[in-house]
């Protein structure tokens, strides 16, 4: 994914004749705090303004999400909060909670305890948290952390860590490709698929844990795999139905830049050694907005209508945006 990234700027620079070195430094990290989170609204087809639907989504709103400085952004990861606030974590281990767009009020900065741990790669120590789970009825939230191949626990206010494992599961996965995808199922078990640990076949790596992956008990997953669509890399699952994930691919080619698709797998029959193909649902791609879309989450609405909320991560670059896009899940998913 990075070398795609380079790829993408390099040919940007040439085709615009910029190169702006501090657009490619470590972005720094915002202070803990409170932040203004702007959001500018959007259409979600530039030739067609009028348009509502994307394959068997309903489009009900987009925006570009801005901070007052490069601190913000990177968001990999998104959940909604019962009071209706936005939780968006980023890959410096930051927490941005703020208000829907529409909605008044000043978002929060909070960072994330971590557990430092040499990754003998090129990016030690590194804090890349690209996944994120949370359990509805306490409140507590999971982070999956790539190049550590590491999950922790945390309680609702971030105030430490409660729990960290590795997994020997996880050892063989790309440093920089592999939790993107970290999902906590209604009955307790979690699902995390590796974006580029490919599986045996063409598919990647998913582990089924029977209950909290960060747990000391924690017994080992079961190892299955999913098949994104060719050429895709998964990057984040939510579960929408009792036997139901959605699951959000991306890829980035020089061609086409960045594109997105989603896919509705069945969960229904879990076993070790299970393939779970995906049918696609939608595909985000010019003129729609496009962009290196990552967190995926559900929302139900007070009439108990199912939305969908994506984000896009930006990686603090000048040609990329923090994109936030919100549709309505159709009654036969």
């Amino acid at each position: 994914m990075r070398i795609l990234l380079v790829l993408l700027f390099l040919f940007l620079t040439a085709m615009t004749g910029r190169y702006v070195l501090e657009e490619v430094k470590k972005p720094p990290r915002a202070e803990n705090g409170l932040m203004r989170i702007a959001a500018k609204p959007l259409v979600l087809d530039s030739g067609r303004p009028e348009r509502t639907r994307l394959g068997d989504l309903h489009f009900l709103g987009a925006w570009e999400l801005t901070g007052p400085d490069r601190s913000f952004g990177g968001l990999s990861s998104l959940h909604i909060l019962p009071d209706g606030r936005i939780r968006a974590l980023n890959d410096t281990a930051t927490m941005f909670t703020f208000p829907q767009p529409g909605v008044p009020g000043m978002g929060e900065v909070k960072w994330l305890p971590i557990i430092r741990k040499r990754t003998g790669g090129w990016l030690p120590n590194s804090t890349d948290s690209e996944s994120m789970a949370v359990d509805p009825r306490t409140g507590a939230i999971w982070a999956g952390f790539e190049m550590t191949q590491m999950i922790c626990r945390y309680p609702p206010d971030l105030s430490r860590v409660e729990e960290c494992r590795t997994w020997p599961e996880m050892k063989g996965w790309t440093e920089t490709s592999s939790i993107e995808s970290l999902a906590r199922l209604s009955d307790g078990r979690f699902l995390v698929i590796a974006e580029g640990a490919h599986g045996y076949g063409e598919g990647r790596d998913v582990l089924l844990f029977a209950g909290d992956p960060a747990a000391a008990d924690a017994i080992p997953p079961i190892l299955m795999r999913y098949i994104p669509p060719s050429g895709y890399d998964p990057t984040d699952a939510v579960q929408i139905g009792e036997d139901k994930l959605l699951v959000l691919n991306r890829r980035a080619t020089i061609y086409e830049g960045f594109t997105a698709i989603l896919t509705l797998v069945d969960i229904g029959h879990m076993a070790p050694g299970v393939t779970l193909p995906g049918k696609q649902v939608a595909r985000l791609a010019p003129p729609v907005l496009a962009d290196n879309f990552e967190g995926l989450t559900l929302e139900r609405g007070p009439d108990g209508q199912r939305i969908l909320w994506i984000v896009s991560d930006d990686n603090h670059l000048f040609f990329q945006r923090t994109l936030l896009l919100k549709f309505a899940l159709p009654e036969e998913f």
